[in-house]
């Protein structure tokens, strides 16, 4: 199973980079996390917020399979504790698809990426920036991992 985050959002600094560098180089290949940055739609003074989520949604299915496990990251998602993540990505390693974890610009997920997702997940009712939602992630994924195959980091 790989594990691809599709975030919108591009050129994060450079301790964004390391965070999540590290994570990755912990995961093994079985389960494997690629971030993949996604070109914000156009947004000025006077331009129309649904129109660059438009944008945001078509360049995110672009880099689609069409085959992968979908996960929205938002809010009003579902939150879930450490284990019930291990939980689910035991679930979504059984069911033999790749996984792809949506995260939206500043004004969100377009609705129609948000319906189509398997599951709404939420990482906290608080406002995250988008660097460290990427580390976050991919530490909470790691985590996960680790408690899948009984390693200490958990504790």
């Amino acid at each position: 199973m790989r594990l691809k985050v599709l975030a919108v959002g591009q050129k994060m600094p450079a301790w964004v980079e390391a965070g999540v560098a590290e994570y990755r180089k912990r995961l093994p290949r079985d389960f494997a996390l690629e971030i993949i940055e996604i070109a914000p739609g156009s947004r000025g003074k006077n331009s129309d917020p649904a129109r660059a989520i438009a944008q945001e949604a078509a360049r995110i299915r672009e880099r689609l399979k069409g085959n992968e496990h979908l996960v929205a990251l938002e809010v009003e998602g579902k939150p879930w504790s450490t284990e019930q993540l291990a939980g689910e990505a035991e679930g979504w390693r059984q069911e033999g698809r790749d996984v792809a974890l949506l995260v939206g610009g500043p004004d969100g997920l377009a609705p129609s990426l948000s319906a189509s997702a398997q599951q709404r997940w939420s990482l906290s009712p608080l406002t995250l920036p988008h660097p460290l939602v990427r580390i976050l992630l991919a530490e909470q994924l790691y985590r996960a991992w680790t408690l899948l195959v009984g390693h200490p980091y958990h504790r």
